[in-house]
């Protein structure tokens, strides 16, 4: 399998999810910078011109990161990354849900204003909503979405990657994250996983 990521952006949820698995795959970068994901032979291996995108043995491509963890966790159910209760599951899902419907949408407001208004008023103005937004995001995540050292309580789901990836961009978001203990916590002890350190080593976020 090859997955092609943009540093920093949500497809480092799957590189991560790809290593928690233990599942050999490649990477290939996405230069944001130079709008590579806008060039002719990008949108011909995923036309919404956005990472992720994995591209499978047989050539067929997947996109959409919730789609990918949940399969690169089916491919490899050994390694746990989905709880076996199903309310345990569903919680997990509805945070992944939560994070691909409302917190990426409230960060994208502060550099892709243009998918949503025309003007530089409006632009503006969402970029100025930004840590308003995204501090309560923050505040819904430390309340409702953690429920122990991970998403589901002592079990690392294919959610953290997800979370924590997203939780990444509060900072830079405007968000004081020293109001959020719990969530400060969390960022803390995924640091500390062998996946965020190789990560981190080879600088995609």
């Amino acid at each position: 399998m090859k997955l092609f990521y943009a540093n920093g952006t949500i497809s480092i949820a799957p590189a991560l999810a790809l290593i928690e698995a233990g599942l050999p795959h490649s990477l290939a970068r996405i230069d944001f910078a130079t709008a590579e994901q806008t060039k002719p032979e990008y949108l011909a291996l995923n036309p919404k011109g956005r990472v992720p995108a994995l591209v499978l043995d047989d050539g067929s491509v997947l996109t959409e990161t919730g789609a990918l963890l949940d399969y690169i966790a089916a491919l490899a159910p050994n390694a746990g990354l989905i709880p076996s209760a199903p309310d345990d599951a569903a919680h997990m899902r509805s945070v992944m849900y939560y994070l691909a419907s409302t917190m990426h949408v409230a960060h994208a407001h502060k550099m892709r204003g243009s998918r949503w208004a025309d003007s530089a008023e409006s632009h503006a103005d969402m970029t100025a909503k930004v840590p308003q937004t995204m501090t309560a995001c923050a505040s819904y995540v430390e309340t409702e979405c953690l429920r122990g050292d991970y998403i589901c309580g002592d079990q690392f789901t294919i959610a953290d990657p997800y979370l924590f990836v997203v939780c990444n961009w509060l900072a830079d978001d405007g968000v004081t994250l020293s109001d959020f203990p719990a969530t400060t916590a969390y960022l803390a002890r995924m640091e500390s996983r062998d996946s965020v350190k190789k990560i981190r080593a080879d600088g995609m976020l």
